[in-house]
């Protein structure tokens, strides 16, 4: 069944909310819905507390390697940290206690798929500990793998051929729709169709949600098969259109 996952996006060690699309390296480009004044550790306890699972902690640039750690440690083994990650340095971000590790941009040296590099990846931390990120942009009638903070297009397609030649590589995907992330439109309904229409893995959508019915409309799109995360709506990231109190309720509903 469908359920929220938390998220925290870090920024120049800061917790931000930002228009993903605008994340090209230039300050004149960042578009930012929010920035917080509490610290990481503040919502990775409040997610401890709330007791949800499988959010993710997102590094967006240099700078973010302290904010990130504190979050860790204060929900160990509660939630996954991508961003940056790569062979040499994703075992030492499971040892600050994070669930798993998210892997995107070091698979796609020159925007390619280099298969070598994900071996790399499972031999460092174990297919159990990786989670593989399929963040894409929309691309004619489908969508493709988006890198370097979703402004550089890669070779590989996001479709369930794809899915099926990475799923014994990784536990979980999670796949950011980059054309709606941080904008409060609407979600990619057509990529949350076909990403639960594959269901053989764990996978986690995150982009455009605006209402608390999305979490219904992507259990009913994705057969329950897709999980959300909601960030630029949230309260608790200024937003004004969903309660992160009936996030945690809607997970409550479907425990019990």
């Amino acid at each position: 069944m469908t359920m929220f996952r938390p998220c925290i996006d870090l920024h120049e060690g800061k917790v931000k909310q930002i228009v993903g699309g605008t994340l090209t390296g230039e300050q004149a480009t960042l578009e930012t819905n929010f920035v917080s004044t509490r610290s990481s550790a503040y919502y990775a306890e409040l997610y401890r507390k709330d007791g949800l699972a499988g959010g993710h902690v997102i590094l967006l640039g240099p700078g973010n390697r302290e904010a990130a750690i504190e979050a860790l440690g204060a929900y160990p083994r509660g939630l996954q940290v991508g961003g940056g990650i790569n062979s040499s340095n994703a075992a030492d971000y499971l040892d600050a206690n994070a669930s798993h590790v998210i892997v995107t941009s070091y698979l796609f040296p020159k925007a390619r798929f280099e298969k070598d590099r994900l071996e790399e990846m499972v031999k460092a931390v174990g297919a159990e500990r990786l989670v593989l990120d399929l963040s894409c942009r929309s691309t004619g009638d489908g969508w493709t793998v988006a890198m370097n903070r979703w402004q550089d297009l890669t070779d590989l397609a996001v479709t369930p051929e794809t899915m099926d030649l990475l799923a014994d590589s990784c536990a979980e995907f999670l796949v950011h729709a980059a054309d709606v992330e941080g904008r409060c439109e609407g979600i990619d309904e057509k990529l949350v169709e076909m990403l639960g229409s594959w269901g053989k893995r764990p996978v986690t959508y995150a982009g455009g949600a605006r209402s608390l019915s999305d979490l219904e409309r992507i259990e009913a799109l994705s057969n329950g098969n897709v999980d959300l995360t909601i960030g630029s709506a949230l309260d608790i990231f200024g937003g004004t259109l969903i309660r992160y109190n009936d996030c945690v309720a809607f997970n409550s509903s479907r425990a019990t």
